[in-house]
């Protein structure tokens, strides 16, 4: 069985009846994980087993481990910057800058991969325009080149570490001030006040970037539909204009910024035929069954390659980890750019 084009969460720290039976489902490709869903570490790496033995070949498993306010798991995984401090120190020392970024994405993949999760939806790519609260310290900073610049090395430490990163959100959630979680979100730029925001999709696109997760904004200039619905963002600008191969996410199709396409199971539908490969559908299991069905009728071969191109690489386990040579270096790099964690964003 191949993946389907669905994501899905879970209620609590372990499989239910109900939720197996959606995983068994041919339109599921696999989960993504919240805060609720972790308790230990050892809690943790038998849940993400236990979605891996349901099918084969396995479902993905996924999580937001950007850093700062958006961290799903906490200790005893590090915790993590925000992604905003790397930019800092590059306005400081731009070399040391390069360094920590690597070990970042590095850091972040390693440990993740030692409990068996395939993918962190990291990083935020979108530029520190001081806009859009819910970027705020996300952000890596407002120069595109010094963005793509950290975002690059970012993504190497995490493909050193076995995984496949995603940068979020395309085109750009920067340019506005609401909230597409709670809010139908609008950008009115016109497309040539957008280049700096694509810059750093072209730089890491030319390295090689396995996946992209797409933003519920409008730019009502140029197309009446969220982004993440748009054939025109997503099949000629994603994939013609900047010539990309990888994988193409939705954001949650549960977030307001999507409910302009009516249903959840008709939002799925949008983001598919417009040309993502999948499409997330969080905190709001009364919906599942619907999107389910819908999404059942939709056969993308070429898309389910991509999304197995995702899965996690080689392991390292967790003690091992630890022990390791690069893991303490890693941290020593880190930890002097670490602040106390603000609040958790909800998706």
């Amino acid at each position: 069985m191949s993946l389907g084009p669905v994501m899905i969460d879970l209620e609590g720290t372990e499989l239910t009846a109900r939720e197996r039976e959606w995983l068994e489902s041919p339109a599921v490709a696999g989960v993504i994980l919240f805060s609720r869903n972790f308790e230990s570490r050892e809690q943790l790496e038998t849940l993400v087993a236990s979605i891996h033995a349901v099918r084969e070949p396995p479902l993905l498993v996924a999580v937001d481990q950007e850093g700062g306010r958006v961290q799903r798991f906490r200790e005893p995984f590090f915790r993590l910057p925000p992604l905003r401090t790397l930019g800092h120190l590059h306005d400081a020392d731009p070399r040391a800058a390069l360094d920590a970024a690597r070990a970042f994405g590095w850091l972040m993949a390693a440990e993740l991969r030692a409990v068996g999760v395939d993918l962190s939806f990291a990083p935020v790519v979108d530029l520190d325009l001081k806009l859009a609260d819910v970027i705020g310290d996300r952000a890596l900073h407002v120069d595109p080149d010094v963005t793509a610049q950290l975002a690059r090395r970012l993504v190497a430490g995490a493909n050193a570490a076995g995984m496949a990163a995603t940068a979020k959100h395309f085109p750009t959630h920067a340019g506005v001030r609401s909230d597409s979680h709670t809010e139908v979100a609008e950008d009115r730029r016109e497309f040539a006040d957008l280049l700096d925001d694509l810059a750093p999709y072209r730089s890491l696109i030319a390295a090689g970037l396995p996946s992209i997760m797409v933003a519920h904004v409008i730019f009502p200039q140029l197309d009446s539909l969220p982004a993440s619905l748009s054939r025109w963002w997503i099949t000629s600008q994603l994939r013609g204009e900047l010539g990309f191969n990888g994988a193409i996410v939705s954001d949650d199709v549960s977030m307001a910024g999507a409910s302009v396409a009516g249903s959840h199971a008709d939002r799925a539908v949008r983001a598919l035929e417009a040309g993502c490969d999948l499409v997330l559908v969080c905190n709001a299991p009364r919906e599942i069954p619907s999107v389910l069905e819908a999404a059942a009728k939709y056969a993308n071969p070429p898309a389910a390659l991509r999304l197995m191109r995702l899965r996690g690489r080689q392991r390292i386990g967790w003690g091992a980890l630890h022990a390791s040579d690069e893991w303490r270096a890693a941290v020593a790099t880190l930890e002097p750019l670490c602040e106390r964690p603000g609040l958790e964003l909800r998706g």
